[in-house]
């Protein structure tokens, strides 16, 4: 089985940004803690940023709901 940081780690390898986006979502989604969910969402949405992903209002209002922006 391959695991989810095993996946993150080999789209990080590949620069797959758009990989990055869903697997940093699946990990914040995954985070049993609410400051590493938020750390992971931020992660994906800087990617997604950067990338023009469609998710990218998504993920800053899940953000804000958690108080990491404004």
């Amino acid at each position: 089985m391959i695991t989810l940081e095993t996946r993150l780690l080999a789209a990080h390898d590949k620069n797959d940004t758009s990989s990055l986006v869903d697997l940093y979502t699946e990990a914040a989604n995954a985070a049993s803690h609410q400051d590493a969910s938020a750390f992971y969402l931020t992660q994906a949405y800087i990617y997604a940023l950067d990338l023009g992903h469609r998710n990218s209002e998504h993920l800053r209002n899940r953000l804000v709901k958690l108080g990491r922006e404004e």
